[in-house]
């Protein structure tokens, strides 16, 4: 993803369940806990955490694992 991303922004993502859309909670540039799953972001390699519209479920993904 060439633009960085920022709280609110609606994105989408592909999940075993097929593609889930959310929004953008917080950006993490350091070690974070989402769900028992620990994100290793770095401010070189950030992630942003995503809620799911659907179920209100927080995630850590990727920047490349979203889409706008």
């Amino acid at each position: 993803m060439a633009r960085e991303l920022k709280p609110g922004d609606k994105v989408k993502w592909a999940s075993s369940q097929g593609e889930v859309k959310g929004t953008v909670t917080r950006k993490v540039t350091g070690e974070t806990k989402v769900k028992g799953h620990v994100a290793k972001a770095t401010k070189a390699k950030p992630q942003y955490v995503v809620t799911s519209d659907t179920t209100g479920a927080e995630a850590a993904h990727k920047p490349e694992a979203l889409k706008r």
